[in-house]
């Protein structure tokens, strides 16, 4: 028989085990493909109870992708600090690894969802969302030795988001693209990406 109350502690655990799962499922399968139902299944509590803690998937979507961003970052550090590979290999490597998200564990949003999460925020939760991802892109370029401007975040921001997003999108949201050209498309802009970024971190090396 379900539990009629729970204290602020327990609410607090299951809030944080349903991120968490969302998360797991999300970085495995997609997003789109990661059910609430499935969310709330594998937590061990009703969809009732569920949407008592968010009113809709796109709510929870946020809180994985604030999750995740410390994993992120930890990624890229880890990535930087291996004497085995040269600093643009750690860039390409990362880049890659979020590109291909669904096999490196990493949750990575279509156009579609974008879409779908900027209808639901509100203004404030928007400007939340944006000053928290500048942060991690900031702090990205950082550890990638970049000085973290707003010019410098703003431009990897678009383009780290871009060859996401594409990735993602080809065939289905953008048919009239090669599918069989993907990864080869996706290998250019990467690496064309690192290309700017190195001439980023000639110009604008970081001090930290």
């Amino acid at each position: 028989m379900p539990k009629v109350a729970y204290s602020e502690a327990e609410r607090e655990r299951i809030r944080t085990a349903l991120i968490a799962a969302g998360l797991e499922l999300m970085a495995k399968q997609g997003i789109q493909h990661t059910t609430v139902e499935q969310i709330y299944k594998k937590v061990g509590i009703s969809r009732t109870f569920f949407y008592s803690f968010f009113p809709t998937k796109e709510d929870l979507i946020v809180e994985t992708l604030y999750l995740q961003q410390p994993k992120l970052l930890e990624y890229v550090q880890t990535l930087m600090a291996d004497p085995a590979l040269s600093w643009r290999q750690a860039v390409k490597n990362f880049l890659y690894a979020c590109c291909y998200g669904e096999r490196n564990g990493i949750a990575v949003l279509t156009i579609e969802e974008q879409q779908l999460i900027f209808r639901r925020l509100t203004e404030e939760s928007y400007q939340t969302f944006r000053q928290k991802q500048a942060r991690l892109f900031g702090s990205i370029l950082e550890a990638f030795g970049i000085q973290a401007d707003q010019a410098s975040i703003g431009l990897f921001t678009n383009l780290s988001l871009t060859v996401m997003v594409i990735r993602r999108a080809i065939p289905d949201t953008l048919p009239l693209f090669v599918p069989e050209a993907a990864d080869e498309t996706i290998d250019f802009q990467i690496n064309a990406i690192v290309d700017a970024l190195e001439i980023l971190k000639k110009q604008k090396p970081c001090c930290g």
